[in-house]
Protein backbone atom coordinates (compact mmCIF):
# COMPACT_ATOMS: atom_id res chain seq x y z
CA UNK A 1 0.00 0.00 0.00
CA UNK A 2 2.73 2.34 0.00
CA UNK A 3 3.33 4.57 -3.00
CA UNK A 4 4.92 3.36 -5.71
CA UNK A 5 7.14 5.98 -6.97
CA UNK A 6 7.21 4.32 -10.91
CA UNK A 7 3.03 4.25 -10.73
CA UNK A 8 2.71 7.87 -9.34
CA UNK A 9 4.95 9.02 -11.99
CA UNK A 10 3.26 6.82 -14.25
CA UNK A 11 -0.10 8.25 -13.12
CA UNK A 12 0.35 11.72 -13.03
CA UNK A 13 1.89 11.45 -16.67
CA UNK A 14 -1.90 10.07 -17.99
CA UNK A 15 -3.84 12.89 -15.96
CA UNK A 16 -1.87 15.18 -16.98
CA UNK A 17 -2.14 14.49 -20.35
CA UNK A 18 1.77 15.05 -21.03
CA UNK A 19 2.45 11.17 -21.12
CA UNK A 20 1.96 11.99 -25.51
CA UNK A 21 5.07 13.99 -25.38
CA UNK A 22 7.32 11.35 -23.28
CA UNK A 23 6.80 8.08 -24.63
CA UNK A 24 4.33 5.20 -26.20
CA UNK A 25 1.99 4.34 -23.60
CA UNK A 26 2.60 0.40 -24.04
CA UNK A 27 6.72 0.66 -23.60
CA UNK A 28 6.17 3.02 -21.11
CA UNK A 29 4.57 0.07 -19.34
CA UNK A 30 6.33 -2.15 -20.04
CA UNK A 31 9.78 -0.29 -18.79
CA UNK A 32 8.02 0.62 -15.73
CA UNK A 33 6.60 -3.11 -14.91
CA UNK A 34 3.03 -1.82 -14.61
CA UNK A 35 0.13 -4.26 -15.23
CA UNK A 36 -3.00 -1.77 -15.63
CA UNK A 37 -4.40 -0.33 -18.36
CA UNK A 38 -6.56 2.38 -16.89
CA UNK A 39 -9.83 3.75 -18.72
CA UNK A 40 -11.37 6.02 -16.21
CA UNK A 41 -10.50 8.25 -13.27
CA UNK A 42 -12.15 8.60 -9.88
CA UNK A 43 -11.41 11.75 -7.79
CA UNK A 44 -11.26 11.42 -3.96
CA UNK A 45 -11.61 13.95 -1.79
CA UNK A 46 -11.24 13.91 2.14
CA UNK A 47 -14.13 15.66 3.48
CA UNK A 48 -13.42 18.89 5.53
CA UNK A 49 -9.95 17.93 5.43
CA UNK A 50 -8.31 21.70 6.09
CA UNK A 51 -10.72 21.61 9.10
CA UNK A 52 -9.45 18.10 10.12
CA UNK A 53 -5.59 18.83 9.57
CA UNK A 54 -5.84 22.11 11.63
CA UNK A 55 -2.97 22.01 14.14
CA UNK A 56 -2.37 18.33 13.56
CA UNK A 57 1.44 17.36 12.74
CA UNK A 58 2.93 15.33 9.26
CA UNK A 59 2.46 12.19 11.08
CA UNK A 60 -1.08 12.49 11.32
CA UNK A 61 -1.50 13.68 7.61
CA UNK A 62 0.41 11.00 6.74
CA UNK A 63 -1.64 8.67 8.60
CA UNK A 64 -4.95 10.33 7.35
CA UNK A 65 -3.46 9.48 3.72
CA UNK A 66 -2.38 5.44 4.41
CA UNK A 67 -6.01 4.66 5.96
CA UNK A 68 -7.51 6.07 2.64
CA UNK A 69 -5.24 3.99 0.37
CA UNK A 70 -5.99 1.14 2.72
CA UNK A 71 -9.61 1.67 2.32
CA UNK A 72 -9.17 1.83 -1.42
CA UNK A 73 -7.51 -1.34 -1.48
CA UNK A 74 -10.29 -2.68 0.44
CA UNK A 75 -12.62 -1.83 -1.55
CA UNK A 76 -11.79 -2.09 -5.17
CA UNK A 77 -11.63 -5.20 -7.32
CA UNK A 78 -10.51 -4.10 -10.85
CA UNK A 79 -6.77 -3.30 -11.32
CA UNK A 80 -5.98 0.41 -10.52
CA UNK A 81 -2.97 3.22 -10.25
CA UNK A 82 -2.96 5.78 -7.60
CA UNK A 83 -1.82 9.14 -6.82
CA UNK A 84 -1.91 12.06 -4.57
CA UNK A 85 -3.20 15.48 -6.66
CA UNK A 86 -3.41 17.63 -3.40
CA UNK A 87 -3.70 17.74 0.12
CA UNK A 88 -6.67 15.29 1.20
CA UNK A 89 -7.23 14.98 -2.64
CA UNK A 90 -6.61 11.43 -4.56
CA UNK A 91 -7.05 10.25 -8.07
CA UNK A 92 -7.62 6.49 -8.89
CA UNK A 93 -7.00 5.72 -12.32
CA UNK A 94 -9.25 2.16 -12.54
CA UNK A 95 -9.09 -0.44 -15.54
CA UNK A 96 -12.68 -0.64 -15.77
CA UNK A 97 -12.39 -3.09 -18.44
CA UNK A 98 -9.65 -5.68 -20.08
CA UNK A 99 -9.87 -5.05 -23.87
CA UNK A 100 -13.27 -4.37 -25.56
CA UNK A 101 -16.05 -1.58 -24.39
CA UNK A 102 -17.38 -1.63 -20.60
CA UNK A 103 -20.13 -3.58 -19.48
CA UNK A 104 -23.00 -0.75 -20.04
CA UNK A 105 -23.62 -0.56 -16.38
CA UNK A 106 -20.14 0.07 -15.37
CA UNK A 107 -21.29 3.36 -13.66
CA UNK A 108 -23.40 1.81 -11.44
CA UNK A 109 -20.39 -0.71 -10.85
CA UNK A 110 -18.19 2.36 -9.84
CA UNK A 111 -20.75 3.66 -7.67
CA UNK A 112 -21.27 0.85 -5.51
CA UNK A 113 -17.58 0.72 -5.35
CA UNK A 114 -17.11 4.00 -4.12
CA UNK A 115 -20.05 3.43 -1.33
CA UNK A 116 -18.16 0.29 -0.29
CA UNK A 117 -14.82 2.98 0.15
CA UNK A 118 -17.07 5.04 1.60
CA UNK A 119 -18.53 2.41 4.35
CA UNK A 120 -14.99 1.45 5.14
CA UNK A 121 -13.69 5.06 5.79
CA UNK A 122 -16.56 5.55 7.86
CA UNK A 123 -15.28 3.14 10.19
CA UNK A 124 -11.54 5.49 10.25
CA UNK A 125 -13.20 8.06 11.54
CA UNK A 126 -13.33 10.12 8.36
CA UNK A 127 -15.44 10.58 5.38
CA UNK A 128 -14.62 10.70 1.86
CA UNK A 129 -16.56 12.72 -1.35
CA UNK A 130 -15.73 11.17 -5.21
CA UNK A 131 -16.44 12.35 -8.74
CA UNK A 132 -16.17 9.97 -11.36
CA UNK A 133 -15.28 11.01 -15.17
CA UNK A 134 -16.14 9.33 -18.05
CA UNK A 135 -15.26 6.20 -19.81
CA UNK A 136 -11.84 6.80 -22.54
CA UNK A 137 -10.45 3.80 -24.21
CA UNK A 138 -7.57 5.53 -25.69
CA UNK A 139 -4.75 6.09 -22.71
CA UNK A 140 -4.01 9.38 -24.12
CA UNK A 141 -7.43 10.98 -23.26
CA UNK A 142 -7.14 9.82 -19.61
CA UNK A 143 -6.33 13.09 -18.54
CA UNK A 144 -10.02 14.28 -19.51
CA UNK A 145 -11.60 11.84 -17.47
CA UNK A 146 -9.58 13.21 -15.01
CA UNK A 147 -10.95 16.53 -15.55
CA UNK A 148 -14.31 15.67 -15.87
CA UNK A 149 -14.28 13.95 -12.69
CA UNK A 150 -12.79 17.06 -10.96
CA UNK A 151 -15.64 19.24 -12.74
CA UNK A 152 -18.38 16.57 -11.61
CA UNK A 153 -16.94 17.73 -7.56
CA UNK A 154 -17.68 20.95 -7.99
CA UNK A 155 -21.60 20.11 -7.20
CA UNK A 156 -20.31 19.13 -3.94
CA UNK A 157 -19.65 23.08 -2.99
CA UNK A 158 -23.27 23.44 -2.16
CA UNK A 159 -24.33 19.98 -0.74
CA UNK A 160 -22.36 18.86 1.93
CA UNK A 161 -19.87 15.85 2.47
CA UNK A 162 -19.80 12.25 1.36
CA UNK A 163 -21.20 12.78 -1.70
CA UNK A 164 -20.41 10.77 -5.40
CA UNK A 165 -20.84 12.70 -8.71
CA UNK A 166 -20.88 11.62 -12.05
CA UNK A 167 -19.74 13.38 -14.63
CA UNK A 168 -22.48 14.31 -17.17
CA UNK A 169 -21.54 16.13 -20.54
CA UNK A 170 -24.66 17.78 -21.32
CA UNK A 171 -25.63 19.43 -18.38
CA UNK A 172 -28.82 21.13 -17.95
CA UNK A 173 -28.67 24.07 -15.93
CA UNK A 174 -31.58 26.26 -15.99
CA UNK A 175 -31.44 29.84 -14.38
CA UNK A 176 -33.53 32.99 -13.52
CA UNK A 177 -33.57 35.32 -16.45
CA UNK A 178 -33.73 38.00 -14.04
CA UNK A 179 -30.70 39.19 -12.41
CA UNK A 180 -30.69 37.71 -8.98
CA UNK A 181 -29.04 40.57 -7.61
CA UNK A 182 -30.44 44.19 -8.50
CA UNK A 183 -27.65 46.88 -9.19
CA UNK A 184 -29.72 49.10 -6.63
CA UNK A 185 -28.75 46.15 -4.11
CA UNK A 186 -24.89 46.22 -4.92
CA UNK A 187 -25.39 50.08 -4.69
CA UNK A 188 -27.13 49.51 -1.20
CA UNK A 189 -24.32 47.01 0.01
CA UNK A 190 -21.27 49.30 -1.35
CA UNK A 191 -23.26 52.71 0.02
CA UNK A 192 -22.93 50.76 3.50
CA UNK A 193 -18.87 50.57 3.57
CA UNK A 194 -19.13 54.23 2.26
CA UNK A 195 -20.10 55.44 5.30
CA UNK A 196 -18.41 53.51 7.58
CA UNK A 197 -21.31 50.32 8.42
CA UNK A 198 -18.87 47.70 8.59
CA UNK A 199 -20.95 45.25 9.93
CA UNK A 200 -23.73 45.97 8.20
CA UNK A 201 -22.33 45.49 4.60
CA UNK A 202 -21.03 42.34 6.02
CA UNK A 203 -24.74 41.26 7.06
CA UNK A 204 -26.39 42.95 3.94
CA UNK A 205 -23.23 40.94 1.63
CA UNK A 206 -24.24 37.09 3.40
CA UNK A 207 -28.10 38.20 2.36
CA UNK A 208 -26.66 38.90 -1.16
CA UNK A 209 -24.40 35.56 -1.15
CA UNK A 210 -27.43 33.78 0.11
CA UNK A 211 -29.90 34.44 -2.80
CA UNK A 212 -27.21 34.36 -5.40
CA UNK A 213 -26.07 30.35 -3.83
CA UNK A 214 -30.38 29.67 -4.43
CA UNK A 215 -30.44 31.13 -8.11
CA UNK A 216 -27.14 29.36 -8.62
CA UNK A 217 -27.34 25.88 -7.50
CA UNK A 218 -26.48 24.23 -10.24
CA UNK A 219 -23.99 26.27 -11.58
CA UNK A 220 -21.10 27.39 -8.93
CA UNK A 221 -18.85 28.99 -11.53
CA UNK A 222 -21.67 31.63 -12.45
CA UNK A 223 -22.38 31.36 -8.44
CA UNK A 224 -18.92 32.21 -7.55
CA UNK A 225 -18.29 34.83 -10.78
CA UNK A 226 -21.45 36.90 -8.99
CA UNK A 227 -19.74 36.88 -6.05
CA UNK A 228 -16.26 37.99 -7.63
CA UNK A 229 -18.21 40.90 -9.06
CA UNK A 230 -19.58 42.12 -5.55
CA UNK A 231 -15.87 41.99 -4.56
CA UNK A 232 -13.74 43.61 -7.66
CA UNK A 233 -16.57 46.26 -7.22
CA UNK A 234 -15.66 47.12 -3.74
CA UNK A 235 -12.09 47.06 -4.25
CA UNK A 236 -12.38 50.12 -7.35
CA UNK A 237 -14.84 51.48 -4.88
CA UNK A 238 -11.71 51.78 -2.26
CA UNK A 239 -9.34 52.54 -4.73
CA UNK A 240 -11.63 55.57 -5.99
CA UNK A 241 -11.17 57.06 -2.29
CA UNK A 242 -7.81 57.21 -1.73
CA UNK A 243 -6.92 52.78 -1.43
CA UNK A 244 -3.06 51.55 -2.75
CA UNK A 245 -4.14 50.34 -6.08
CA UNK A 246 -1.02 48.33 -6.31
CA UNK A 247 -1.64 46.48 -3.21
CA UNK A 248 -5.10 45.78 -3.72
CA UNK A 249 -5.07 44.43 -7.21
CA UNK A 250 -2.52 42.30 -5.71
CA UNK A 251 -4.35 40.73 -2.65
CA UNK A 252 -7.38 40.20 -5.32
CA UNK A 253 -5.58 38.19 -7.23
CA UNK A 254 -4.39 36.21 -4.46
CA UNK A 255 -7.89 36.15 -2.87
CA UNK A 256 -9.64 35.17 -6.07
CA UNK A 257 -7.37 32.29 -6.65
CA UNK A 258 -7.96 31.39 -3.30
CA UNK A 259 -11.89 31.75 -3.74
CA UNK A 260 -11.66 29.83 -7.09
CA UNK A 261 -10.60 26.24 -5.19
CA UNK A 262 -12.67 26.86 -2.32
CA UNK A 263 -14.83 23.74 -2.82
CA UNK A 264 -17.43 23.94 -0.13
CA UNK A 265 -19.96 27.05 0.10
CA UNK A 266 -19.45 27.82 4.16
CA UNK A 267 -15.81 28.12 3.75
CA UNK A 268 -16.47 30.33 0.60
CA UNK A 269 -18.56 32.87 2.22
CA UNK A 270 -16.34 32.67 4.95
CA UNK A 271 -13.50 33.65 3.48
CA UNK A 272 -15.29 36.14 1.15
CA UNK A 273 -16.42 37.96 4.13
CA UNK A 274 -13.29 38.21 5.68
CA UNK A 275 -11.59 39.98 2.75
CA UNK A 276 -14.74 42.50 2.21
CA UNK A 277 -14.19 43.20 5.92
CA UNK A 278 -10.78 43.83 5.19
CA UNK A 279 -11.40 46.42 2.27
CA UNK A 280 -13.97 47.85 4.10
CA UNK A 281 -12.51 48.62 7.32
CA UNK A 282 -10.00 51.00 4.92
CA UNK A 283 -13.09 52.95 4.51
CA UNK A 284 -14.49 53.00 7.66
CA UNK A 285 -10.79 53.82 9.72
CA UNK A 286 -11.35 57.14 7.47
CA UNK A 287 -14.49 57.80 9.32
CA UNK A 288 -13.27 56.69 12.96
CA UNK A 289 -13.68 59.07 15.35
CA UNK A 290 -11.91 58.80 18.44
CA UNK A 291 -14.30 58.06 21.22
CA UNK A 292 -15.46 56.07 23.87
CA UNK A 293 -16.47 52.92 23.41
CA UNK A 294 -19.95 53.81 24.66
CA UNK A 295 -20.46 56.02 21.88
CA UNK A 296 -18.47 54.13 19.57
CA UNK A 297 -21.30 51.58 19.94
CA UNK A 298 -24.09 54.36 19.38
CA UNK A 299 -22.20 55.17 16.19
CA UNK A 300 -22.11 51.77 15.03
CA UNK A 301 -25.93 51.32 15.63
CA UNK A 302 -27.12 54.28 13.85
CA UNK A 303 -25.10 54.06 10.97
CA UNK A 304 -26.58 49.87 10.74
CA UNK A 305 -30.10 50.82 11.42
CA UNK A 306 -29.84 54.74 9.84
CA UNK A 307 -32.89 53.38 7.32
CA UNK A 308 -35.30 52.95 10.25
CA UNK A 309 -36.78 55.45 12.56
CA UNK A 310 -34.68 55.98 15.55
CA UNK A 311 -35.31 58.07 18.72
CA UNK A 312 -32.41 59.86 21.36
CA UNK A 313 -34.35 58.04 24.19
CA UNK A 314 -34.01 54.69 22.12
CA UNK A 315 -30.49 55.17 21.96
CA UNK A 316 -29.67 56.30 25.38
CA UNK A 317 -31.45 53.22 26.64
CA UNK A 318 -29.14 50.73 24.64
CA UNK A 319 -26.06 52.95 25.86
CA UNK A 320 -27.61 52.22 29.77
CA UNK A 321 -27.25 56.09 30.28
CA UNK A 322 -29.53 58.91 30.89
CA UNK A 323 -31.11 60.70 27.88
CA UNK A 324 -29.76 64.06 28.89
CA UNK A 325 -26.00 62.59 29.81
CA UNK A 326 -26.25 60.71 26.23
CA UNK A 327 -26.94 63.44 24.33
CA UNK A 328 -24.21 65.66 25.81
CA UNK A 329 -21.56 62.84 25.63
CA UNK A 330 -22.39 62.71 21.77
CA UNK A 331 -21.71 65.73 21.20
CA UNK A 332 -19.03 66.35 22.99
CA UNK A 333 -17.11 63.44 21.91
CA UNK A 334 -18.26 63.79 18.24
CA UNK A 335 -19.18 67.08 17.51
CA UNK A 336 -22.48 67.03 16.41
CA UNK A 337 -25.77 66.34 18.05
CA UNK A 338 -27.62 62.82 17.91
CA UNK A 339 -29.88 64.26 15.31
CA UNK A 340 -27.72 66.05 13.19
CA UNK A 341 -25.10 63.15 13.45
CA UNK A 342 -27.83 60.43 12.05
CA UNK A 343 -28.24 63.28 9.22
CA UNK A 344 -24.99 63.63 8.28
CA UNK A 345 -24.78 59.67 7.52
CA UNK A 346 -28.08 59.75 5.75
CA UNK A 347 -26.91 62.31 3.27
CA UNK A 348 -23.68 60.73 2.83
CA UNK A 349 -24.79 57.55 1.39
CA UNK A 350 -27.79 59.68 -0.42
CA UNK A 351 -24.66 61.77 -2.29
CA UNK A 352 -23.88 57.81 -3.71
CA UNK A 353 -27.30 57.09 -4.45
CA UNK A 354 -27.22 60.28 -6.40
CA UNK A 355 -24.15 59.25 -8.11
CA UNK A 356 -24.64 55.48 -8.88
CA UNK A 357 -28.33 55.65 -9.53
CA UNK A 358 -31.41 57.30 -11.65
CA UNK A 359 -33.55 56.69 -8.25
CA UNK A 360 -35.56 60.26 -8.00
CA UNK A 361 -34.45 62.59 -4.92
CA UNK A 362 -37.66 61.89 -2.98
CA UNK A 363 -37.14 57.60 -3.94
CA UNK A 364 -33.22 58.52 -2.30
CA UNK A 365 -34.13 60.79 0.48
CA UNK A 366 -37.67 57.68 1.64
CA UNK A 367 -34.48 54.92 1.03
CA UNK A 368 -32.02 56.50 3.71
CA UNK A 369 -34.85 57.05 6.19
CA UNK A 370 -36.10 60.69 5.58
CA UNK A 371 -39.67 60.72 4.32
CA UNK A 372 -39.93 64.45 3.81
CA UNK A 373 -38.39 65.22 0.57
CA UNK A 374 -38.31 68.66 0.84
CA UNK A 375 -36.45 68.62 4.49
CA UNK A 376 -34.08 66.12 2.81
CA UNK A 377 -33.69 68.77 0.38
CA UNK A 378 -32.67 71.38 3.04
CA UNK A 379 -30.36 68.97 5.12
CA UNK A 380 -28.68 67.90 1.64
CA UNK A 381 -27.79 71.22 0.75
CA UNK A 382 -26.89 71.92 4.70
CA UNK A 383 -24.22 69.38 4.66
CA UNK A 384 -22.80 68.89 0.77
CA UNK A 385 -23.21 72.73 0.01
CA UNK A 386 -25.88 72.34 -2.81
CA UNK A 387 -29.40 70.83 -3.84
CA UNK A 388 -29.41 67.08 -4.32
CA UNK A 389 -30.05 67.67 -8.33
CA UNK A 390 -27.12 70.03 -8.41
CA UNK A 391 -24.74 67.24 -6.54
CA UNK A 392 -26.33 64.66 -9.29
CA UNK A 393 -25.42 66.63 -12.39
CA UNK A 394 -21.79 67.55 -11.16
CA UNK A 395 -20.82 63.68 -10.16
CA UNK A 396 -22.26 62.56 -13.67
CA UNK A 397 -20.10 65.37 -15.59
Amino acid sequence: MKLDTAQAAFSQLLISGTLIHEADFDDMRERLGIESCPQLVIVLSIDRYTDLAMNKSLPWSIEIGQQLVQAIYESFAAPFLWVWVGEGVLALLLEVRAGGQPDPSYKQIMVRMVKKLQHQVDRKGFSVSAGIGTYYDDPYKLHLSYGEAKESLIDRFFQGNRMIFQYEQQRNIHEERTEPVSQEEKIELLSRVRIGDEDGSIAYLAVLLERLAGVYKHNVDRFKSEAYDLILSLSRMVVDLGGNASEILSDNARMLQNLYSTIRYDKFVLKLSSYWRKLARQVADDHALEVSPVIRSAIVYIKEHHQEKMLLTEIAQRCYLSTHYFAHLFKKETGLSFVDFLNKVRIEKSAYFLEKTELSVQEIAAHVGIQDANYFARKFKMIMGCSPTDYRSSAQC
